[in-house]
């Protein structure tokens, strides 16, 4: 069990954040706000992607009539990531942002920032201060470190702060993997605002699965971290999914069932093609199950193993699951117990037949 730091709590429209609110997640489209019907439908693709929020950049006050247009066409929160000038971030709140993204030390003269803050509070919207790498002052620190990235954040924060404004959010980041996460715990020790947590620039695939992983696993296990992004270069939708399944491993978002398997060896029989016996059991878990499961607030656990030693007994706490035996057969078992054997071609229907018949 994860213990989180408890952090004050935000409301972005219908989304609290921190506070003891579940881990959300965020993600941010890739299309200039301008393609008003590309970005609505991109949004509601990451929603369905179990998406809580996203962000969008607004670089003119002309562009919040298009923010307006795509807010009044999701239900989702909308973010605004504003930079530098102070009208730009008035012109989305009024036009229905539930949250802003702003660096307070970027938009100019403290009058500027007040207004900013007037809006915000006039509309019921928090303020994200995020802090990266590139955006730590540069006339006090030559490159980046866990330090420089928290001084830096502090000096916004307490820009809002002296306006009167504390419903705010953190979010630093950098691509380095360790100045990342001792920041995030030392701005943790600092204040208790609530975090969103992330590796800024993690690239792309593999290599950003795996990195992300790394510090949004880190920093949740820690009890840090009250929302998260994946950072993705390219379409969105798979930093979404990335970021769902870390929660969902975490056990920080509800899923209906989880699926295991071993990674094969010698002893799996030939005629078994494990892979797509636990792709097909997914996709039918998914298609047939998610519902009912969902209705019912269960949640189980599937495995899909090579061979008998990896079946039944290293598998005993599935709920249910299949092991590769010899020609052509499976073993069906259910929490470590035996129920039959089965063939290859008929392992998942009656995998499912069992499961089935628990409903």
């Amino acid at each position: 069990m994860i213990k989180r730091k408890n952090t004050q709590q935000v409301k972005a429209g219908s989304l609290l954040i921190g506070g003891g609110a579940p881990v959300s997640l965020q993600s941010m489209t890739n299309i200039p706000i301008e393609e008003t019907e590309s970005n609505i439908r991109q949004i509601h693709e990451l929603e369905s992607c179990g998406v809580d929020m996203v962000r969008l950049a607004i670089r003119t006050e002309k562009s919040a009539s298009h923010l307006r247009a795509i807010a009044a066409a999701v239900k989702i929160p909308l973010v605004a990531d504003i930079h530098f000038d102070y009208r730009i971030a008035i012109a989305a709140m009024e036009a229905g942002a539930a949250k802003i993204r702003i660096n307070p030390g970027n938009i100019g003269e403290e009058w500027k920032v007040r207004e900013v803050v007037a809006a915000a509070k006039s509309n019921g919207v928090p303020i994200r201060i995020g802090v990266n790498g590139g955006s730590i002052n540069r006339k006090k620190y030559s490159h980046v470190t866990a330090e420089s990235l928290v001084d830096s954040a502090m000096e916004n924060i307490l820009i809002l702060e002296e306006a009167g404004f504390e419903d705010i959010v953190v979010s630093i980041k950098s691509s380095d993997i360790f100045s990342t996460i001792e920041a995030n715990k030392l701005m943790a020790e600092t204040r208790s605002y609530p975090i969103h947590i992330g590796l800024t620039e993690a690239g792309y695939g593999l290599s950003c699965i795996v990195q992300s992983s790394m510090v949004i696993g880190h920093l949740l296990l820690s009890g840090i971290g009250d929302t998260i992004r994946v950072s993705m270069t390219g379409n969105p939708v798979n930093e979404a999914v990335t970021g769902r399944k870390i929660l969902e491993s975490l056990d920080l978002r509800y899923t209906p069932f989880r699926i295991i398997s071993c990674p094969t060896c010698g002893r799996t029989a030939r005629d078994i093609d494990l892979l797509a016996i636990a792709e097909k059991v997914e996709s039918e878990l998914s298609a047939k199950f998610s519902e009912k499961l969902k209705n019912s607030g269960k949640r189980i656990t599937v495995a899909v193993m090579g061979c008998e030693v990896n079946g039944p007994g290293e598998a005993k706490e599935a709920d249910f699951g299949l092991a590769g035996g010899q020609n052509g057969k499976m073993v069906l078992f259910a929490r470590g117990e035996v129920l039959r054997t089965v063939s290859v071609t008929d392992a998942v229907e009656e995998l499912l037949r069992e499961i089935r018949s628990t409903f």
